[in-house]
């Protein structure tokens, strides 16, 4: 192209340059412009920034604890009291403590344990200003390394912090931890800093600095350790958890002798006290002086009032030290000893009767982890199975009843419901009409079940809680007269406390915890009958009265007078024995606290053997002798069988009365004709308590039961399915005819009791007539109706 056709027209040269102006300023315009933005948004960030400097300052300031005004012990307000037990020993309560109480003077501790513990702790304790910057860069470096957290890098002075301002262990945590160490530093001395630190450092166990360590670990104070154990006072704080001395003795000793080796290397230990830490031995030993009894420390801090929980100083217990441990000790045996019998866990409590004095409480479990051997098995409630029948039978005396006053021992069955439920003994054995002396020492079910029905279970209720037992919290009709057999649930501590009473002639008393503490009047008073209470506890006392079921009972027959009462709840799910002498009370539990059954397990088998062995060190060293005299009572010579005044020919023994109530009548079932052998139960006259009718004034028709509704199984054909009318056992038929729905269904011979009637759906009047010996007429009970499904 030539430059003729280059060239433009003027028209078009102003067109183009007036297009260049505009490009040209539209880009010095957006150059403006953006300067303009960033300006903008640096000013923005600059303000985010200051404004989140601010806050982070306004947020330290804030969450920043005040330097304390000292380092004394003295001065934490959130203290809890020291317990000790009777004598002044400590009890485990101060290594429940944020602070320990066994505190000692820097200069008093070894200048070999003070070394140790800076070797280990923080080597540049002496020449930092509470954060050792160094020493965090090379922990910082050492855990990327390994892409975990493998090392801290805490000053002894950043431990004093977590000590006084606890906090979660966080990112957050550790940049206030250094704010405030730097803070000690220029208020406090490397001196106090450093005696803080060794009085409260945390070990295992529960323990605090290094007087309750070295007591704990090696039963001697810090000034008496040798080389190797103040080693490992240094060594344990690092991992108080994971190290230990009886389990874990490898992994200690490793780090020990890099501990010695690191102090040999900076000539803080000579050549002979490295080898001494390297030859010297030590063995784990449990420090006598101090009381293990945290269920114990906890129980008094959850029910005493504010004065004790903010008091400084000592607070003394009623707990007896030496109790204490040899019931623990006892107890710990038994356990491991019926330990193939799925046995893990059991409680025992000691009480003084004459001041209601807590002496021994002891909770252990050997199957539990660590969270759930803190569950405290004296207060947990169970099912106490035949221990509530003492208090029963006592009710039942205070409304009218004696020892020698007669129960029916027979197969009973009542409505449950809608249905029937059966009740039974444990041996399932039946010995007839019995004085209440013999059921009550032999535990029978069906005559407790008949002395409910005397008492009434609203009554009965009332009398258990007026004992203490306020766990008992339901309606009479939710128990039923399943309360007297043990339905319901009761702990150990209540349980005790209502036998206490029983031991105490009558008298409640609560418990106390405390030594010397003085009760209002009105919570001694007297529950229980002083005359009852007496015949109670030498019932329970008599090895006689236990035979029938316990034979001999040579398990529960104590040196010195006791009374004792076992039980067993349903499945074995918890066993008891509870007992008293005229001194103490003691009562012990096993079972499972996941409520596991035991395999067969009984009060008679497993808690006994306990009790036994804990009356034994109770009267090792304490004036013990029989109950006391009741000045109330008169010893009467009865008649073994029938409970009447004892005649010419009568097997005798001796019960106890009160004068009112003694029996006018002579028993006139032995003669000179009669061989005292050949008299069974069934000779023995109705009485009132047997639930029974005199002769010839009725039968009572034991089952079925008015409006019983029966279901047949499906899965068992229908010829083979059967229900069993009952009549009661007093009597001597010699035919019984059962009629039903007006027709006879059938008719069954002399002495026979029942008629197994085959089932079939529909609904049914049931009624049976009975002739006796020498009537032509029979005796008909009433009708009942009930109903098969």
């Amino acid at each position: 192209m030539d430059r003729k056709t280059r060239q433009l027209p003027a028209q078009g040269r102003r067109t183009v340059n007036l297009f260049s102006h505009f490009v040209g300023g539209a880009a010095i315009q957006h150059t403006g412009d953006v300067i303009l933005k960033v300006k903008e948004s640096y000013i923005i960030a600059l303000s985010i920034i200051g404004i989140l400097l601010v806050l982070f300052a306004l947020k330290t300031a804030l969450d920043l604890q005040p330097t304390p005004v000292a380092l004394l012990f003295g001065d934490s307000e959130v203290r809890k009291p020291q317990l000790v037990d009777r004598i002044g020993n400590p009890l485990s309560i101060s290594y429940q403590n944020r602070w320990s109480v066994q505190t000692v003077a820097l200069h008093e501790v070894p200048a070999l344990l003070q070394s140790a513990f800076i070797e280990s702790e923080d080597r540049r304790f002496l020449s930092h200003s509470g954060v050792d910057w160094r020493a965090r860069v090379h922990a910082l470096a050492q855990n990327l390394r390994v892409m975990k957290g493998v090392r801290g890098a805490s000053t002894i002075t950043e431990q004093v912090v977590r000590m006084l301002h606890p906090r979660p262990r966080t990112v957050w945590s550790r940049w206030l931890e250094g704010i405030e160490a730097a803070r000690i530093e220029k208020r406090f001395s490397k001196s106090e800093i450093l005696e803080f630190y060794l009085n409260q450092v945390p070990y295992g166990h529960q323990r605090r600095g290094v007087v309750e360590a070295a007591r704990f670990y090696f039963d001697r104070d810090p000034a008496t350790l040798n080389v190797k154990e103040s080693l490992a006072l240094a060594v344990l704080v690092r991992a108080p958890s994971s190290l230990d001395l009886k389990q874990r003795r490898g992994s200690l000793d490793k780090r020990l002798s890099k501990l010695a080796a690191h102090m040999r290397d900076r000539d803080l230990l000579s050549e002979a006290q490295y080898r001494a830490a390297l030859s010297e031995g030590f063995e784990f030993a449990h420090s006598k002086r101090v009381i293990e009894a945290p269920q114990f420390v906890h129980y008094v801090f959850d029910s005493t009032g504010a004065e004790v929980l903010n008091s400084s100083g000592r607070v003394t217990t009623s707990l007896d030290g030496r109790v204490q441990q040899k019931v623990r000790q006892i107890l710990w045996n038994r356990l491991q000893a019926l330990r193939s019998s799925d046995v893990g866990d059991g409680a025992a409590l000691v009480v003084d009767n004459r001041t209601g004095e807590v002496l021994a409480w002891v909770s252990e479990s050997i199957s539990a982890g660590e969270s759930q051997g803190w569950v405290d098995a004296v207060t947990v409630r169970r099912q106490p199975g035949s221990t509530l029948k003492p208090f029963l039978y006592a009710l039942a005396m205070e409304m009218g009843w004696t020892a020698a006053t007669l129960i029916e021992d027979s197969p009973l069955s009542e409505a449950a419901g809608s249905g029937l439920h059966s009740f039974h003994n444990y041996s399932r054995t039946y010995y007839g009409p019995l004085r209440l002396r013999v059921a009550l020492g032999n535990s029978l079910n069906t005559p407790a079940i008949r002395t409910i029905q005397f008492t009434g279970t609203q009554r009965f209720l009332q009398w258990l809680r007026s004992l203490g037992i306020s766990g008992l919290n339901k309606s009479a009709d939710f128990y039923g007269h399943g309360l007297a057999l043990g339905d319901g649930e009761v702990s150990l501590f209540e349980l005790v406390q209502a036998y206490s009473a029983l031991a105490r002639h009558g008298a409640f008393r609560p418990l106390c915890a405390l030594c010397e503490r003085r009760l209002p009047s009105d919570e001694i008073r007297p529950v229980i009958g002083s005359t009852t209470a007496a015949i109670i506890a030498d019932i329970l006392s008599d090895p006689q009265a236990r035979r029938l079921e316990f034979g001999e009972g040579h398990l529960l027959r104590f040196p010195v007078q006791t009374a004792v009462k076992t039980g067993t709840s349903s499945d074995h799910r918890d066993c008891w024995a509870v007992g008293f002498t005229e001194r103490y009370t003691a009562g012990v539990w096993m079972g499972n606290l996941d409520r596991r059954p035991t395999r067969g397990v009984t009060g008679a088998i497993g808690p006994a053997l306990v009790l036994r062995a804990i009356f034994a060190e109770l009267n090792r060293d304490a004036e013990t002798g029989p109950f006391s005299a009741c000045s109330g009572l008169q010893s009467v010579s009865i008649c073994a069988v029938s409970g009447m005044l004892a005649g010419p020919d009568c097997p005798r023994m001796d019960e106890k009365f009160e004068p009112g109530k003694v029996p006018v009548e002579v028993c006139s079932l032995h003669s000179s004709l009669t061989a005292c052998n050949d008299v069974g139960p069934e000779s023995v006259p109705a009485h009132p308590a047997s639930g029974s009718r005199h002769p010839g004034s009725g039968i009572q028709l034991l089952q079925p039961t008015p409006g019983l509704q029966i279901a047949m199984d499906p899965r068992i054909p229908a010829e083979l399915q059967a229900f069993a009318f009952k009549i009661s056992k007093n009597i001597k038929p010699e035919r019984v005819q059962w009629v039903l729905n007006g027709k006879l269904a059938g008719e069954t011979g002399k002495d026979e009791h029942q008629f197994l009637w085959p089932l079939s759906r529909g609904e049914y009047i049931v009624q049976a007539r009975v002739w006796r010996g020498g009537q032509t007429e029979p005796v008909e009970t009433s009708q009942t109706a009930f109903m098969v499904k």
